[in-house]
């Protein structure tokens, strides 16, 4: 298995693009409670090594024990380290989405772990990235299932694949620093499967001592509250609203929308993908599907009518000076 490339969205070499397509942040942060909780964050002191207060607040946020809860420095933290536990475990095979993020590749490469349809450390991704779709299929019979939940927060339509029996047998992976527009801040959690608390002890013993920091911990910490959780709930609205505008000046701009239910989405356009470079030269940036094995088809994050426009208006000067 070819190492996965280490291709991201974001800032890059040109500096912050003026019109950022190319993250899957929502357009609507950051949410401004969960902001000032980071910016109060008392960064002169450690926080909890054993982060006490942190794993009852996600706990009953999502009704567990608190000894399932599992926190990590950030999402690709937690992927590794799963990957190295697996390892530790002796398991040799991998199962991958067709398309999804780098890292869990990377991390397999890392760990020597082989691709194979029903490998023991089985990875999935609702809703998926980059199409923003159901899972294909989830290899029940993996001894290890983890699903990556970074994206179901920013869910627009439809609902998981996954039933809530089923959701208590897999491992979950959040990182909310997307939903509320706070990529910056790096810092996630893991839901061990019921059952599971020692194996969620012994991914704890794999991590070093405060994997996340005081800003981390104030982030998590400010996603469990219902206010921010309202916020994101009307950002979701908003969101909904530009993403169907943004999908028909994408159709008119013939370029090929495939259907997703995430505030993100992909289009089929050769054309674009080929363009790219010369629309971050012009402050757009989107995000090329190639690393996810998908060439020829581009991913946007659903942005505010402004950069709809400016990406409109950029696309149309390319295409006259073509």
């Amino acid at each position: 298995m070819n190492a996965a490339a280490r291709s991201h969205g974001g800032p890059d070499t040109l500096g912050v693009p003026g019109h950022d397509f190319s993250t899957n942040a929502n357009a609507c942060g950051p949410c401004p409670r969960a902001l000032a909780a980071v910016q109060g964050a008392d960064a002169a002191r450690y926080p909890d090594p054993a982060y006490a207060q942190l794993r009852d607040a996600l706990a009953a946020f999502h009704g567990v024990d608190p000894a399932r809860i599992v926190p990590a420095g950030s999402a690709s933290e937690f992927i590794f380290r799963v990957t190295a536990w697996a390892a530790q475990r002796g398991v040799r095979d991998v199962a991958l989405p067709r398309h999804g993020y780098g890292d869990y590749a990377q991390a397999a490469v890392a760990w020597k772990l082989r691709q194979a349809p029903e490998g023991g450390l089985s990875w999935a991704c609702e809703p998926s990235s980059p199409l923003g779709q159901q899972e294909e299929r989830v290899a029940p019979g993996a001894a290890i299932v983890v699903l990556d939940r970074a994206y179901e927060p920013l869910r627009l339509s439809g609902a998981c694949s996954m039933h809530d029996d089923a959701l208590s047998r897999v491992w979950q992976l959040w990182s909310p620093n997307k939903a509320l527009g706070l990529t910056g801040v790096r810092a996630a959690y893991a839901i061990a499967p019921v059952n599971n608390e020692a194996a969620a002890a012994e991914l704890d013993a794999l991590a070093p001592s405060w994997t996340v920091g005081a800003h981390g911990v104030a982030m998590l910490q400010s996603w469990c509250e219902p206010p921010v959780q309202h916020w994101l709930a009307r950002a979701r609205v908003v969101l909904r609203e530009w993403k169907a505008r943004q999908q028909a000046l994408c159709e008119e701009m013939r370029w090929t929308v495939l259907p997703g239910d995430a505030s993100f989405f992909v289009v089929r356009a050769p054309e674009l993908a080929r363009t790219l470079p010369a629309l971050r030269g012009r402050g757009i940036k989107l995000r090329d599907c190639a690393s996810f094995g998908l060439p020829g088809h581009v991913r946007l994050s659903v942005q505010a009518p402004a950069s709809q426009d400016a990406l409109r208006r950029a696309w149309l000067e390319l295409e006259a000076s073509a």
